[in-house]
């Protein structure tokens, strides 16, 4: 079984770019835009690490960090950002997060970072 990961970002484009490079690594990919959506696809799946952007739109990805450190609590949740790191990723590596990655790394460098969390398959 191919290991699973949940994208939670508000950007369509980024979604569907991250879902098609990671599929074609040999990963699941599950996609959520809102909170709403990644705690719902969170109760019904089983997934081996969560990318998650920090700032969603309307939303704070540091609460929807705490629904996974208590609900999922050995997940880990690595946080995307397009921010410079600032008092945000302090909070979020607080919070419980694994680790975190920008959104303007090169895909290789994504892939990599995610293998700390997920073997490649």
């Amino acid at each position: 079984m191919n290991p699973r990961i949940l994208f939670v970002d508000d950007e369509a484009a980024m979604l569907e770019m991250l879902s098609v490079f990671f599929g074609e690594k040999g990963y699941d990919v599950a996609t959520a835009r809102t909170a709403q959506e990644a705690m719902a696809l969170a109760d019904q799946g089983s997934y081996d690490l969560t990318i998650l952007d920090i700032n969603l739109a309307g939303e704070n990805g540091l609460e929807l960090l705490r629904f996974f450190k208590t609900n999922f609590p050995r997940l880990p949740v690595v946080m995307f950002t397009g921010l410079p790191e600032d008092d945000l990723l302090d909070q979020a590596m607080a919070g419980g997060a694994s680790g975190f990655m920008k959104k303007t790394d090169s895909l290789d460098e994504l892939l990599a970072a995610v293998q700390v969390y997920v073997p490649r398959p």
